[in-house]
Parts: structure tokens; C-alpha cells; sequence
């Protein structure tokens, strides 16, 4: 059994990350860290309003940081060098510095750090993974991935999300990531990235568009377009090889077609649930990770070579 802390009362940890933990039959919820610890109330379980006092506590096992992404690195740090496992939201980290860091605390402290990078787990992309080794498509050449929504954070709920000091980015790092995470787990480690980031329609500290291509070391090149300015919601995902390609759009929904066949391969109603129970796995089991830190910081390398080299351009300048 694992006592689990989460860290932050949000979107993500009512909704999905909680109900996960209260699923997952070896796990138990043990208690929250919040600033608000009225927010904790329903819960019924201990609560700190700090989590330098939390990981005091030596019957806590894992660490859930669900919390702004200026906060992951020295939150995910203080639990692993406290000895707790840590499974924190994406992106990673602010940077691929950063990024690394955290993976030297779980490497300095022997304990298991997984980022929540779900779409691994999506059995649909682990059919496209079966189909890309089986050679269904040839030699893989080109992936495509689109995603756009409208976000501006009208209801006040989400700020944080606008500013680059606690989000990092915009679109690039909500969104893109989850993307070139999957690109990773399909083709391997990138080689180079480069891209485009602007402010067309939301003139926010963070981008409201970003364009991505990431290069793999086996030649395929991934294209990814994110954007917070679009009325009309799109999510694309199409791999293209040299004698065929796999349609995986909408990446959410649960269609696969590829050459010879479609399937219809729905993920798990709680997309946090799978996460949430290979790392239990990882931690009980020694079962490798579908999203560890070692891989996902990877994701983070892209994105800070995109930004280093793509400075914002806002509409008109």
C-alpha cells in the first residue's frame, strides 16, 4: 500500500488526480497540502498548508505535484531529497535545467520520479507504437499534430496559466508538450528542434500560438501547432510513412485507422488512472515507467530549444 499526498486543490487533482488515487485499490489517500485547507475539507483527510511540514511525516511514501509548473522543481526536489517518490503534472519543469535537476534528486535519493505525461498510456497509441515496429506503414517519415482551442482564462480560474514567470509559456507548454511527449515515445530521442511562437489574437506574457518541427535521430520529423485562438477545436495526429500512414484524429477520441483496418480503442474514463496505477506498479513492483523523469525531460529539452532560439513576435511589431 502507498499513502499518497497531493499537492495543490485544482482542476487537475479534484478531477482527476484524487479520483485516480481513491481508485487505485494499493493506494491511500493520506493527505493534501494546500494554502486553502478549506478546499481539503471533502476530502476528510490530513492537511498541511505547507509541504516542507507535510514530507516530515515519515508514513508518506509518494508525492502527487499538482501544482503551477514554477513550483514542480523545488516541490518534486524537496519531496525526493525528503526520500518520498514523486509523480508531478507536465510539463516537467520552467526548463530542461530544471528538468534535470529533478531527475539527479531521484537519482542522488534512489526513489522513483514519473511525470503525468498520460498519453502514453492511451491504448490507441500503443497500438500506433505495435504498427509503426510491425513495419504496417514502412519507414515512418512524418508526424503531424494539431491542437486548437480558445483560452484566455475568462473565468478567472486559471491565470496563472498567462504568465511565463509560473507557466513558463503558453501553448507550447500546455499543450505542444503532451504532443512532442508522444512523438517521443513513438520515434526516440530528438536531435534538434526549432520553431515559431506568437500573439495574433490574446496579447498575454505567454504566447497564443506555437509552431514546433522536432528531427529524430531515425530521420521522421514531427510537426507540431498548438494555438489558444481558435473558435473551432481541432486535435490532429497523423503518422506518414513511405508506403502508408496511421490516422489516429481526434488523439483524444478512440479511433485508430491504419493501412487494412480501423480499431475503436477508448482510453480509461479517468485519463489520470493509468498514470497513476504504473507508478504504483514502478514503486511495488519494480515495472518500468511509462512516463519517468528520464524520459520526459527530454520533452523540456525541446521546448527550451524552441524557445532559445524563437523569441515571441507580437502581432504588428
Amino acid at each position: 500500500m502507498i499513502n499518497w499526498i497531493v499537492v495543490g486543490i485544482g482542476d487537475i487533482s479534484t478531477k482527476r488526480a484524487i479520483p485516480a488515487i481513491l481508485e487505485e485499490e494499493r493506494s491511500h489517500l493520506y493527505g493534501v497540502v494546500t494554502r486553502d485547507p478549506a478546499k481539503a475539507a471533502r476530502y476528510r483527510t490530513r492537511v498541511w498548508t505547507s509541504l516542507d511540514e507535510a514530507v516530515k511525516d515519515a508514513a508518506i511514501d509518494a508525492v502527487y505535484i499538482s501544482s503551477p509548473v514554477f513550483l514542480h522543481a523545488p516541490q518534486a526536489i524537496l519531496a525526493l531529497r525528503a526520500g518520498k517518490h514523486v509523480l508531478c503534472e507536465k510539463p516537467m519543469a520552467m526548463n530542461y535545467a530544471e528538468a534535470c535537476s529533478m531527475q539527479a534528486a531521484a537519482d542522488d535519493m534512489d526513489r522513483i520520479l514519473g511525470i503525468a505525461y498520460y498519453r502514453r498510456m492511451y491504448p490507441k497509441l500503443l497500438r500506433a507504437k505495435e504498427l509503426l515496429d510491425a513495419g504496417a506503414i514502412g519507414k515512418p517519415v512524418v508526424a503531424e499534430a494539431t491542437s486548437h482551442s480558445w483560452f484566455n482564462d475568462e473565468d478567472g480560474t486559471r491565470s496563472w496559466l498567462l504568465h511565463r514567470s509560473t507557466a513558463g509559456g503558453g501553448p507550447l507548454y500546455d499543450i505542444a508538450s503532451h504532443r512532442i511527449d508522444a512523438f517521443n515515445f513513438l520515434f526516440g530521442t530528438p536531435v534538434r528542434a526549432c520553431g515559431h511562437a506568437s500573439n495574433l489574437v490574446h496579447f498575454n506574457d505567454v504566447e497564443d500560438n506555437a509552431t514546433v518541427l522536432v528531427d529524430y535521430a531515425s530521420g521522421v520529423r514531427g510537426i507540431v501547432d498548438v494555438r489558444w485562438h481558435s473558435r473551432v477545436a481541432r486535435d490532429e495526429f497523423r503518422i506518414r510513412g513511405v508506403e502508408g500512414e496511421i490516422e489516429l484524429t481526434p488523439l483524444n477520441g478512440p479511433s485508430i485507422v491504419f493501412p487494412g483496418g480501423s480499431e475503436e480503442l477508448p482510453a480509461h474514463a479517468n485519463l489520470h488512472f493509468p498514470c497513476v496505477e504504473n507508478f504504483v506498479k514502478a514503486v511495488l513492483d519494480g515495472a518500468p515507467l511509462a512516463a519517468s523523469g528520464a524520459s520526459s525531460l527530454l520533452t523540456d529539452q525541446v521546448t527550451g530549444w524552441v524557445t532559445e532560439q524563437a523569441a515571441v513576435r507580437y502581432h504588428g511589431s
